[in-house]
């Protein structure tokens, strides 16, 4: 098959380069940089074919990948519409993730239960509101804005004072939401959606957002997860099934994820949508789909159910990255050719920001400059592991992480999955996360 990766983030080299191991061509399709510490040039270099231009390319394809849905959407609906195979959402279902507000009403129209918010494109009118209400809020971005906008507060005093630095540093880029904050367990649901409706198998997960061990620091997109895909789940039954009739009136071909606050009650609060891969969500799929990386897909397309997730199988994954990760404010260069001693490409590790470099190494009693994997960026890798409980896929993805050798102070946390052997017997008495062991 002939396969055009529209990329903007460069965030599927591990999917794309399996592709290529399953005997697929490949034409990856990655923008160029807004400024340079934006420049994703470097990454599969050696490794997969980049092409200037998707314009060029699309003809040629069999199916085409869109990784992300912040940029050329537009276009993925201009070739779905002349018979394409497109894996992508719809500028409308776009607006599901990066409006929270559009999303949220789908929700509610949908018969979900959702949180009480407001938006706001103005801090010190969002300042008046919290003053007003005195309540305890949760602030979210729109869009693909900066994920340390993200701000639980512990009480309103907070939440004004993060509202007054954002003004100070001029941080508002887009609008934003202050929502009601909702105590409970975090969850997320999601499913592979087509012209037949779902894929059989729900991927029920779970984020590790914080940078630090017990979810402390700032906010990242995600330093890992723990995921497992079932046949049946509570969840998905009430916020994944219910806008079935939604996806299906916009024509959306691709993943879609909604996470959730679960209340004492057993009232799941749906937070927002992921309307494309999650990352590094989609690298630790991986060990638990089977067989062809992309033929899945395109029967996807196409309204066939592959049926190619192991059902029931434990995967958690960890993100390993180097600094200045996660604020990325300096050159590529400097972050670049960095060498990931011990790294191939395997079911358990999955290379992110990566390319093919030299490095010394040791050859026959004598240090030589030999071909190796380096870095391409400050996000390197994912590192993960399997099993028929979170304990043992945990061991296993940390077991393969130590295997490498990273010169420049690779950092990654060391808790991922931990907080479940808490949560679990919580979510089950409330009938989520129905026989799913910890250890």
């Amino acid at each position: 098959m002939r396969i055009l990766v529209i990329d903007p983030f460069a965030a599927s080299l591990d999917w794309s380069l399996r592709c290529i191991a399953d005997g697929h061509k490949v034409k990856w399709y990655v923008p160029p940089p807004s400024k340079p510490s934006n420049d994703r040039s470097f990454v599969g270099k050696g490794l997969i074919e980049h092409v200037a231009s998707p314009h060029d390319w699309y003809r040629w394809a069999d199916m085409i990948v869109f990784t992300d849905n912040t940029k050329l959407i537009e276009l993925a609906d201009t070739w779905r519409k002349q018979g394409w195979p497109v894996v992508a959402p719809t500028p409308t279902t776009r607006d599901w993730e990066l409006e929270r507000e559009i999303g949220q009403k789908i929700l509610k129209q949908s018969g979900c239960d959702v949180i009480p918010s407001k938006s706001f494109s103005d801090y010190d009118k969002a300042i008046s509101y919290v003053q007003k209400d005195m309540g305890r809020f949760v602030s979210k971005p729109d869009g693909d804005a900066d994920k340390a906008l993200s701000y639980v507060s512990k009480n309103p005093a907070d939440m004004i004072y993060m509202l007054q630095r954002w003004k100070k540093n001029n941080k508002l880029n887009r609008g934003f939401i202050i929502q009601k904050f909702v105590p409970g367990i975090e969850m997320a649901v999601g499913g592979w959606f087509g012209p037949s409706g779902f894929n059989d198998g729900w991927c029920e997960n779970w984020e590790f957002k914080k940078l630090m061990n017990d979810d402390l620091g700032c906010a990242t997109g995600e330093q890992g997860t723990v995921l497992r895909y079932v046949k049946n789940s509570k969840l998905a039954d009430m916020v994944l099934k219910p806008v079935e009739d939604a996806l299906h009136r916009e024509n959306y071909v691709g993943y879609v994820d909604v996470n959730c606050i679960i209340d004492e009650q057993g009232t799941p609060w749906p937070l927002e949508f992921t309307m494309r891969p999650g990352w590094p969500l989609f690298n630790i799929q991986q060990p638990v789909h089977k067989g062809d990386h992309a033929e899945w897909l395109l029967d996807l397309c196409q309204g066939r159910d592959a049926h190619n997730f192991k059902l029931n199988e434990i995967a958690v994954g960890v993100v390993c990255s180097i600094p200045d990760y996660p604020y990325s404010t300096i050159t590529r260069k400097e972050v670049c050719g960095i060498p990931v001693y011990g790294f191939e490409i395997s079911e358990d590790l999955h290379p992110c920001e990566m390319m093919m470099g030299t490095a010394p190494q040791e050859k026959n009693g004598k240090i030589v400059d030999s071909p190796c994997m380096v870095t391409a960026g400050d996000y390197v890798l994912v590192s993960t592991g399997t099993g028929l409980t979170v304990s043992s896929a945990k061991s296993k993805a940390y077991r393969t992480l130590k295997k490498l050798e990273i010169p420049n102070s690779p950092m990654y946390r060391t808790d991922i999955g931990k907080r479940l052997l808490r949560q679990l017997p919580e979510l089950q008495k409330m009938g989520f996360a129905a026989g799913m062991l910890y250890q």
